[in-house]
């Protein structure tokens, strides 16, 4: 997604500032009275990197190839049915529903438009090592390891203030590490480093032998726990689980505080943030409920907790909140930790393969819906079971009567009306339990002390235009 933002415009984006503000749009979506079709007026005067004009064909050929390939269907395909050009540029849309996030929606990185003439051969199916975009850097180089940007001196808006940006993806914490305090790279984005390495990154920060900076905290961390099969079909143990869940003590311990503690589901800069809306930790209220279902009374609960393997913070949670556990609550449960990596426990996610897992997920444009939809939605249910749908592919397989229709109204409305219909949404979810929110997770950038202070916009992408190498007093650029 870094990649893309670089080398591409959606529509729409978020500024650092976090207001929406239009890119290859110049105006907010047009809506009809009944909200089933929205009218976008497009930037004139742009072109592709290879010289292609961008009108409204190029962004309807784009459009239709996202909803073709599928992958992207739970983003785009599930609201819009339809696009097609009404004007040079001007673009329509045919929603499936009313859906008034829509310019929250055509702000994802995944829906930047790409030239007809580049893609004409692959209007259904990915060209992985070829991006054609309009962004300020064009793609002159590519491997899975390297990829060469420079700056594309037809783009419409603000030049790079750099002569491009080598992006370099090395393959542990240690080498991320190690390659910015040897002075092998200049800056480095990573939320998947050692947590001690990060904070030691914040010292020499601090100490202003590096620069830092942060974008906005919009990935979270949580647990999935399976509703359909036993032991947690049974609501009382997900109530117990969730106050037995000393969120403080987990992010104080394993993050250093760098993972604030999170009670919810949609990030809290977002609307439809409800800070409170699952319990703090109560071991007492925890206890009581297990011995409701008949543990700590010479009989402990086994609760297997899967950690994904190649995550480091993911392994220290599991271990951490293990020992919490046996301290606090050792009569009536015992934590049974489990290492899977990442892409195996993903794939067996949707097969019900997990009692408990603990995961992350980041929104592919900023709005509760992004958050609430992949983790609840569900097409098909039976009582509290869900058969299809999110829920069933996110692992819990939880429904709840009324709840799809209540995220479709979610969908429909806005303002005060909607924000209150998601805060509640959240409530009724967490009076189940299907997932428990742990942290909050901001992306971080580290530069050596002769470049810029680095800076994200309002959807957590490092601007890399923005990056320059500063001048000594003479003018002279510092080594």
């Amino acid at each position: 997604m870094q990649l893309l933002s670089a080398i591409g415009d959606p529509l729409y984006a978020i500024n650092a500032a976090g207001q929406l503000e239009p890119r290859l749009a110049v105006a907010l979506p047009q809506l009809s009275a009944d909200g089933l079709k929205a009218q976008v007026q497009l930037r004139q005067g742009v072109r592709f990197h290879d010289g292609t004009p961008f009108n409204a064909a190029a962004m309807v050929f784009s459009l239709e190839r996202f909803l073709a390939i599928g992958k992207l269907s739970y983003l785009l395909g599930d609201r819009v049915s339809a696009a097609r050009a009404v004007g040079p540029y001007t673009i329509e849309l045919t929603l499936k529903r009313p859906f008034s996030p829509l310019a929250e929606l055509l702000s994802a990185v995944n829906l930047t438009p790409l030239s007809p003439s580049a893609y004409k051969n692959h209007r259904d199916r990915f060209l992985n090592d070829r991006f054609v975009g309009t962004g300020p850097y064009r793609l002159s180089f590519f491997t899975g390891q390297q990829q060469r940007l420079e700056p594309f001196a037809g783009y419409w808006g603000a030049k790079p203030a750099n002569g491009g940006i080598d992006l370099v993806s090395l393959s542990n914490s240690t080498a991320l590490y190690g390659a910015l305090q040897s002075g092998e790279v200049d800056v480095l984005l990573s939320t998947s480093l050692e947590i001690d390495q990060q904070a030691a990154l914040q010292r020499q920060a601090a100490a202003g032998s590096l620069q830092v900076g942060s974008g906005p905290a919009l990935e979270i961390g949580y647990l999935t726990m399976l509703t359909d099969q036993p032991p947690l079909n049974d609501p009382r143990l997900r109530q117990a689980v969730a106050y037995s869940l000393d969120r403080n003590t987990i992010s104080r311990r394993v993050t250093l505080g760098l993972r604030p503690p999170l009670r919810e589901l949609v990030p809290p800069s977002l609307k439809g943030s409800d800070p409170q809306a699952w319990p703090s930790y109560n071991p007492a209220k925890a206890r009581q409920l297990y011995r409701q279902a008949g543990y700590c009374q010479g009989k402990r609960l086994a609760l297997p907790l899967t950690f994904r393997s190649n995550i480091p913070a993911d392994r220290m949670f599991a271990l951490t909140w293990q020992a919490q556990l046996q301290q606090d609550l050792g009569d009536c449960v015992e934590l049974e930790v489990t290492g899977m990596e990442a892409t195996t426990a993903y794939r067996q996610l949707g097969e019900g393969s997990f009692p408990l897992i603990l995961l992350e997920w980041m929104g592919d444009f900023p709005d509760a819906d992004n958050y609430l939809v992949p983790l609840l939605g569900c097409e098909e249910a039976q009582g509290e079971r869900c058969l299809k749908g999110a829920s069933a592919a996110s692992g819990s397989f939880w429904a709840k009567p009324g709840l799809q229709q209540d995220l479709e109204r979610s969908a429909s409305v806005a303002g005060p009306a909607r924000a209150a219909l998601l805060r509640s949404i959240q409530r009724q979810t967490a009076a189940a339990n299907p997932y428990l929110p742990v942290w909050l997770v901001a992306p971080r950038a580290w530069a050596q002390p002769s470049i810029s202070q680095p800076r994200f916009d309002g959807s957590g992408r490092l601007l890399l235009q923005e990056l320059t190498r500063k001048q000594t007093p003479q003018g002279s650029t510092k080594p």
